[in-house]
């Protein structure tokens, strides 16, 4: 079975072809990947407009370069997968359109695709895949979750943000820092050359004894002391990028090891964009080495949105019999959508 995956959430467009035979493991055949960064970073952020223009013009490229790159014709695909949500309703309907398109024109069927599925399943991509169950934290721009996970489609809820996401705090503290966009990854390189300890920011809700997150707080922490450096800010942006980060990360660690200790799981899984932070793996990897927990990432350039992950969520979701590709073609998208709400 041939999936062709489409990813169009916000700001990258991503296409992706895998193939599923047998019991296994799907395996990945080709994927291309196209991001709008340089497009939307005179902005200071992204303009929903702006990507679903953009991802009009990139989709059906990107599928003949896929194509291409597998070896593959349009016409051997067997079901066309899209992110359903969530994301910008826009840019959502793009690919979902699409890929219907390519559906009817081809006589196969389609499937939606929930976006954060794909990010907790993407490891399964790589050489070190997990097994169900394990705890998972998906950490990305827009969310930050801890999910129990029996299976594909089985998840529970274990706690979740109840404002910024962890990648919010990274992208709006690097604002506040006068770094470019996108600000996590600056945030992240420019960390590297500062003092952690310098500057004393808080952890909210590191003893709150759930697991919640709050990094709203944080980002006030930060505004704070950039007013208080006034015009030396320059000169110790380096040690607060540092302290920041160290402050995101600690939360992330210490909830992450309060859910495995809570469910007995010895499997944690780390999945999203910021999944991809050097500071976040080496503090994980120390933390659950001591507890004989095994950490399961995806592979660094499937950390951020692409299409690898819906086709291989796709692809999950049919051998497992959880969901069903159709042909009616209908579709409508989610811009807001629960992760757990797929719970079976």
């Amino acid at each position: 079975m041939w999936v062709l995956g489409i990813e169009s959430s916000c700001d990258e467009t991503g296409v992706a072809l895998v193939r599923a035979e047998g019991p296994g493991l799907p395996g990945l055949a080709a994927h291309a990947l196209y991001s709008q960064v340089s497009m939307h970073a005179a902005y200071g952020g992204v303009v929903p407009e702006l990507a679903s223009r953009d991802h009009i013009r990139r989709i059906l490229p990107l599928t003949g370069e896929v194509m291409a790159r597998a070896g593959c014709t349009l016409t051997q695909v067997d079901v066309v997968a899209y992110t359903r949500g969530p994301g910008l309703a826009g840019a959502l309907l793009v690919g979902a359109g699409v890929a219907c398109a390519l559906g009817a024109a081809l006589g196969k069927p389609v499937i939606g695709v929930h976006h954060l599925e794909g990010h907790l399943l993407s490891p399964f991509l790589s050489d070190d895949a997990p097994e169900f169950p394990f705890v998972a934290l998906l950490v990305s721009g827009g969310h930050t979750q801890l999910m129990r996970v029996e299976g594909v489609g089985r998840y529970a809820l274990l706690g979740e943000t109840i404002d910024d996401a962890a990648g919010e705090a990274f992208d709006k503290s690097a604002k506040l820092l006068g770094l470019g966009y996108p600000g996590g990854p600056a945030l992240s390189r420019l960390a590297q050359d500062g003092d952690a300890q310098a500057f004393k920011l808080p952890r909210p809700l590191l003893h709150s004894g759930d697991l919640d997150f709050s990094f709203a707080g944080l980002k006030t922490a930060v505004l704070t002391q950039c007013k208080k450096l006034g015009d030396t800010l320059p000169d110790r942006r380096a040690d607060l990028a540092a302290s920041t980060e160290a402050a995101i990360v600690e939360v992330l660690v210490k909830k992450s090891v309060a859910a495995l200790d809570s469910t007995g799981l010895t499997r944690l899984v780390v999945a999203g964009g910021v999944g991809a932070n050097r500071s976040l793996r080496a503090q994980l990897n120390a933390a659950c080495a001591r507890r004989g927990v095994r950490v399961h990432y995806p592979q660094l350039e499937l950390c951020t949105d692409n299409g690898a992950m819906i086709a291989m969520a796709a692809a999950m979701r049919l051998q497992s019999g959880v969901q069903q590709a159709h042909t009616d073609y209908a579709f409508d998208v989610r811009p807001r959508w629960p992760l757990h709400a797929l719970a079976s």
